[in-house]
């Protein structure tokens, strides 16, 4: 994961990304991400670049950052040098998982959670959570899985947001007993972005298997956040979604 070159790859990223900064679109972006004060996102700044150009930038680096360099823009207040850090991080993972090489690849999930503090809005968790935990903890043990068994009961709005999209890969590989747990131990959170983030889960379980998910929606819909339950059952035929709303008790 370490590269030994000296070149600062943080500085030359930053100064790639303020090339292609609109002001125009960090003002969308802000409000698109809440960043206003009392917000979800309150602090978050934003320079206006759109995620394909963060992609490009991030290609462009990969394999020549640094784990320094990365850190320098996970801890960067600014949004798009967070989430460049983390698509680099991503395709870093990738390729130690193409070579299989379980020693970067820990070191990059390690790395990853040392560092939830900085993936504190839902596009940095959903473009990376699956990729880089999801992906690592696949086959693990059960033991291995309590770390986001832990993230789920956090107090922070975006280690549990972690934990249930870290389960989309599992999802994607027909494995979806730790999205029914974890969804399981955020039917009470009291969160927007949660509610969304379980119900979408619960649905993506259901396109692959919906007799899996009608059978958790049966135990639970009765106690679902509205919009958690509505995303869930989106891609139901009429006379399923009628049924689940009816027997959804009012949720405040």
């Amino acid at each position: 994961m370490q590269n030994q070159s000296v070149q600062n790859y943080s500085a030359l990223i930053k100064a790639q990304l303020k090339r292609s900064s609109s002001i125009k679109k960090a003002k969308v972006l802000k409000g698109f991400f809440k960043a206003g004060k009392g917000e979800y996102g309150e602090g978050d700044e934003f320079i206006g670049v759109v995620v394909p150009e963060q992609r490009r930038i991030a290609k462009l680096f990969s394999g020549k950052a640094k784990t320094s360099d990365i850190q320098e823009l996970l801890d960067s207040s600014v949004h798009e040098h967070r989430l460049t850090g983390l698509l680099i991080l991503v395709d870093l993972y990738q390729k130690a998982q193409e070579t299989k090489d379980e020693v970067v690849k820990k070191e990059i999930v390690d790395f990853y959670l040392s560092n939830t503090k900085n993936i504190n809005n839902w596009d940095l968790v959903d473009l990376s959570a699956e990729k880089i935990v999801g992906e690592y903890l696949l086959d693990k043990s059960e033991k291995e899985k309590e770390i986001i068994y832990l993230l789920a009961r956090s107090s922070d709005l975006w280690e549990r947001r972690i934990a249930i999209l870290t389960t989309y890969n599992f999802i994607k590989n027909h494995k979806y007993s730790d999205t029914f747990s974890i969804a399981e131990l955020l039917l009470g959170d009291k969160h927007d972005l949660i509610h969304k983030a379980v119900g979408w889960m619960l649905r993506e379980v259901g396109k692959r298997d919906q007799k899996a998910e009608i059978e958790f929606l049966e135990k639970h819909a009765h106690k679902m956040p509205r919009t958690m339950l509505r995303y869930a059952i989106e891609r139901f035929p009429e006379n399923k979604k009628k049924y689940f709303m009816k027997t959804k008790q009012t949720v405040s």
